[in-house]
């Protein structure tokens, strides 16, 4: 039977916030999986815009090929918001790296929820 654990973000410091600061590839780290290929992360994660412009920001997942690894290509994240679910629930393994960039810089803040489900 799976096991579920929650863990955080590997980009967070405490599961604080990440601040995107890269605005071209490759992207801010937000999390790296789990290592091999019998466990996985489900990730999700919420974006927040803090400036008054609404702002465009794009996730790299496993990868940064365009258009293989971008699982969001400039999505506009509206000015002033809360925290609005843009990833859910989708999994990654054997050392996948999850990057995102903004197209500018330090206005936009990611936060999520990874559970580790081991077989």
């Amino acid at each position: 039977m799976a096991t579920y654990a929650p863990v955080l973000l590997s980009g967070s410091t405490d599961g604080d916030p990440i601040k995107i600061a890269a605005t071209a590839t490759a992207g801010t780290l937000i999390h790296t999986a789990v290592s091999g290929t019998t466990s996985w992360d489900e990730v999700y994660l919420w974006f927040t815009n803090t400036d008054s412009s609404a702002r465009t920001v794009t996730v790299e997942w496993g990868g940064v090929t365009d258009p293989d690894h971008l699982i969001m290509k400039a999505v506009s994240i509206p000015a002033n918001s809360g925290p609005l679910l843009y990833i859910q629930g989708i999994r990654l393994n054997n050392g996948g790296v999850i990057r995102a960039f903004a197209s500018t810089a330090n206005v936009i803040l990611v936060v999520g929820n990874v559970n580790r489900i081991a077989a």
